[in-house]
């Protein structure tokens, strides 16, 4: 390829980063808060938050990319740039994927944990913040790294806007030249870097998180000297 093309490749993924890092901040916004709220006391707030859950798993987020670039501007009588459609559609779809695990991890914390909170006089805040969060969030991050590749992958989706992502330049890439197999194969490998450097950083702060979470103090065994002559064997 001629140095034109691959700086078009390269404003592709970096728009491709640029969607990735928005729709992900987006996305663990929604993820904490709606998730949160589906163990919350009151009936109605989880109810809410259980709606919003099923009706974004439920939809296609290909569709619903269309529906927030082409059907909301003439139903509100206002428009979207790409990348702020894009970061919409993809942070409401895959927060709802992430409000399940989020609902999960917490669900999974000892009951004691919560009654010990409930005996200290703690509010629901307080043992959200100081109990439950701090024990589920350590267990959240092998599934959020695996909805994080999802997202990235996901991203491609924008091109249907006419979005110059990595996808949309890799697809402009193969028309001028011909070739389908040269082009692909490079944008997979991007995708798949991309995708390796994700994983090694979750995993970090996966055992980052987990340090010192449940272990007990180390106790030191000093070792006692028995006279001679004592009669201890």
């Amino acid at each position: 390829m001629t140095s034109g093309l691959w700086e078009l490749v390269l404003k592709g993924l970096w728009v491709t980063i640029q969607l990735l890092v928005f729709s992900a901040l987006l996305a663990a916004a929604v993820s904490f808060i709606v998730g949160t709220a589906r163990v919350h006391r009151l009936r109605i707030v989880r109810f809410l938050a259980g709606f919003y859950t099923e009706v974004f798993r439920g939809t296609s987020a290909l569709v619903m990319i269309f529906w927030v670039y082409f059907v909301l501007p003439p139903a509100f009588g206002w428009q979207l740039v790409p990348m702020w459609a894009g970061t919409l559609a993809l942070g409401l779809t895959y927060g709802a994927y992430g409000s399940e695990i989020v609902r999960g991890a917490l669900a999974a914390v000892d009951p004691a944990q919560k009654e010990g909170g409930i005996a200290l006089s703690f509010t629901p805040w307080q043992r959200m913040r100081l109990i439950l969060l701090p024990q589920a969030v350590p267990e959240m991050i092998p599934p959020f790294s695996n909805l994080l590749i999802e997202l990235l992958k996901g991203t491609a989706l924008v091109s249907i806007m006419g979005m110059g992502d990595l996808a949309f330049s890799g697809s402009l890439v193969r028309l001028a030249l011909q070739e389908s197999a040269e082009i692909y194969t490079y944008i997979l490998l991007i995708y798949f870097v991309i995708a390796f450097l994700l994983t090694r950083v979750m995993r970090g702060l996966e055992k980052k998180l987990k340090a010192g979470v449940g272990k007990k103090p180390e106790k030191k065994v000093s070792a006692v000297r028995v006279p001679e002559g004592s009669g201890v064997a």
